[in-house]
């Protein structure tokens, strides 16, 4: 197990350090930044000396080891729009994405798993094409067009809904909503699949021989067995939450990292899109690791390859 983990937080650094270059590289290679800074109709010396006040006019890979060191110890910088610290503005704004994130990965699962499992016993039945189209109408829908339909009758028709903002519980309900229904059919076909493999095979068929409760081979086994792919989709899904709400947050005016990208892009804070960026990233690898060691610690065959 030793030897598993550390192979996985060796590939897991380098996987960082590779991110951290195309972070900071991308923005570099967008353009001048200088220029775009100093505005369209600054001069080529008011160009040179933002550049240099912003040590744009050093060797790339010096201004990369200085923002990478200055990364490792928490300092990514200022925002070139409030002057804020990069950090702050971020980490003031994380807890909403991340409470979205967790909402809507929760409500796909709980909606999916149930789904995926009724399907797998009831194979073209009408439960399974029920599922099954849930999932095709979950996929088919744009998040953005989706999200509007519910402004529509839960914030303009009915009043029960707030349209903006993150006050409360209530405001997170309808983007919850959006992107639940849109994360839940990946759960849903995986799950099916998965326990219509299990439950056709050797190991569940003696357990049924035995005459052990239909329940306990359902759940204790087939189950168990059948939910090692959804822990690692669940990494990548919950990446995508935290790094994809953009046009979510931006619809519901949640004041969440997401919308936080949004007006750094549109306002040209580099700064800030660099660390978005460079983070939600760190983010996604490490919840791609934390599943990997759920996977070797669920099934033994895992760490043992």
């Amino acid at each position: 197990m030793a030897r598993f983990l550390l192979h996985r937080f060796y590939i897991s650094i380098l996987v960082a350090i590779t991110v951290s270059v195309i972070a900071f590289s991308l923005l570099r290679l967008s353009g001048d930044l200088a220029a775009e800074l100093a505005g369209e109709d600054a001069t080529e010396d008011e160009i040179a000396l933002i550049a240099h006040q912003y040590g744009l006019d050093r060797p790339l890979y010096v201004q990369y080891f200085d923002w990478a060191k200055n990364a490792v110890s928490g300092d990514l910088g200022r925002s070139l729009f409030t002057n804020e610290p990069v950090a702050e503005m971020i980490f003031e704004r994380l807890g909403v994405t991340i409470k979205l994130a967790f909402y809507s990965i929760t409500l796909g699962l709980i909606l999916a798993i149930p789904l995926g499992v009724l399907a797998s016993i009831k194979p073209n039945t009408w439960i399974d094409r029920m599922s099954l189209g849930l999932a095709v109408f979950g996929q088919a829908i744009p998040n953005f067009f989706f999200a509007l339909l519910l402004i529509l009758l839960f914030g303009v028709q009915l009043r029960w809904l707030p349209i903006s903002g993150n006050d409360t519980f209530a405001h997170f309900i309808m983007p919850t909503m959006t992107l639940g229904i849109g994360v839940m059919p990946q759960f849903m076909r995986l799950t099916r699949t998965g326990m219509l493999d299990v439950l056709d095979s050797d190991f569940i068929r003696t357990a049924r021989a035995k005459g052990l409760n239909p329940m306990r081979v359902l759940f204790k086994h087939a189950l168990r067995n059948a939910i090692l792919p959804i822990v690692s989709l669940m990494a990548v899904v919950l990446g995508f939450l935290l790094g994809g709400t953009v046009i979510i947050e931006s619809i519901f005016a949640l004041n969440g990292v997401g919308f936080l990208a949004f007006e750094s892009i549109m306002r040209q804070d580099f700064p800030v899109v660099q660390s978005i960026v460079f983070i939600l990233s760190l983010s996604y690898i490490l919840l791609t690791l934390f599943s990997d060691l759920i996977n070797a610690q669920l099934d033994p065959r895992i760490r043992l390859g």
